[in-house]
């Protein structure tokens, strides 16, 4: 079999309900779908969400750099070879980490339709179903509650509040969420790199009767000794998400025992591919992962979602981007039912792209 084109084109998507986070306000995002084809009628599907932030990408270039770099490298080539394709895009596309993400996936997808299988039971098949958080942005405390209120009426038990701006007024966030939802709602917290390690002693110290589950990111991404001390003096489980982008990232976090748990999102580190040797990194050195997201289609949640549920280690989902999405081509590609999500038992990643 051979790869015969590679087919790529943006979607802008409106998020039916923007967020703010402590570095900015979002109200749209902008993805990259991939198409690859093959001489034998098999499709591979995947999607890239650049994120300036997270991913250091924009979709100024995407388009040209996999017209001139994936496609000639691609076409020609066995698609059933991906862990030597993707090597070979690895230097080219150092700093385009969605975009290996979404050739690891076009690539995947052709291997569970080659073997008429869906892609999280030829990755292990550990579960078949997995909860996933729903995030609430930063909100005035009477918002912050009404929303809550409505994720836990649509059936989520697991919310993740954002903050990072102001510590004394997210903790009386946090405290005012678990008092109106009570005990049996699992609360998550992301500071997205907005505290000081005093800050996020004081907010942890502030928030225990309110028995956060995790603080994702409390510091600044680049200055991991400040993320250890957090580790090492808190009481509540730390997880690194901005500090984890590669492999040697994950390796130096748990080298040095600077946190509790990773946040693997696919786009950040370039595919399921490069999530798996994550994994294993984390595995080794007793750290729990939690597969995550950016504002990204139910195609690449669809990914997500199959790497989460193909091993044991990867315990917890934050993978909701896509549910206020308007005009997501790939609606449909994952089901969720009162907060847990589901996957297609369809070949592959289980979705057919159309357009």
């Amino acid at each position: 079999m051979r790869i015969t084109g590679v087919e790529a084109w943006l979607v802008a998507m409106r998020l039916a309900r923007p967020y703010t986070a402590s570095y900015d306000t979002v109200e749209a995002t902008t993805n990259v779908f991939l198409r690859v084809l093959t001489d034998r009628r098999l499709v591979g599907y995947g999607c890239a969400a650049p994120d300036e932030h997270a991913t250091g990408e924009t979709t100024d270039a995407m388009l040209e750099k996999i017209h001139t770099i994936v496609a000639p490298l691609l076409k020609g080539a066995d698609p059933l070879r991906p862990a030597l394709l993707l090597e070979q895009l690895r230097q080219p596309l150092a700093d385009e980490p969605s975009i290996r993400a979404a050739v690891d996936m076009a690539l995947l997808d052709i291997l569970g339709k080659k073997c008429d299988a869906p892609l999280w039971k030829l990755l292990g098949g550990y579960r078949d179903r997995m909860m996933t958080s729903v995030t609430v942005g930063i909100l005035s405390e009477r918002e912050t509650v009404i929303q809550a209120r409505e994720w836990v009426g649509r059936g989520f038990r697991i919310l993740k509040l954002k903050g990072g701006i102001h510590a004394e007024s997210d903790a009386a966030r946090v405290l005012k969420v678990r008092e109106s939802v009570g005990e049996g709602i699992a609360l998550r917290f992301d500071a997205n790199e907005g505290y000081s390690v005093e800050e996020a002693l004081w907010f942890i110290d502030k928030t225990a009767p309110a028995k956060l589950e995790l603080l994702e990111q409390p510091t600044r991404k680049n200055l991991l000794d400040l993320l250890g001390q957090v580790t090492r003096q808190g009481s509540v489980p730390v997880m690194a998400d901005e500090s984890l982008g590669t492999l040697r990232d994950a390796f130096r976090l748990a080298r040095n025992d600077l946190v509790d748990m990773l946040n693997v999102s696919l786009m950040k580190v370039g595919g399921v591919a490069e999530a798996r040797q994550i994994n294993a990194v984390a595995k080794s050195a007793r750290l729990e992962v939690m597969v995550g997201c950016l504002d990204e289609s139910a195609l690449g949640i669809a990914a997500g979602l199959h790497f989460a549920l193909s091993d044991r280690n990867v315990g917890y989902a934050d993978l909701d981007g896509h549910l206020d999405l308007a005009g997501d081509p790939a609606a449909g590609a994952v089901t969720i039912e009162d907060g847990t999500l589901f996957p297609s038992d369809q070949p592959g990643l289980g979705f057919e792209l159309r357009g």
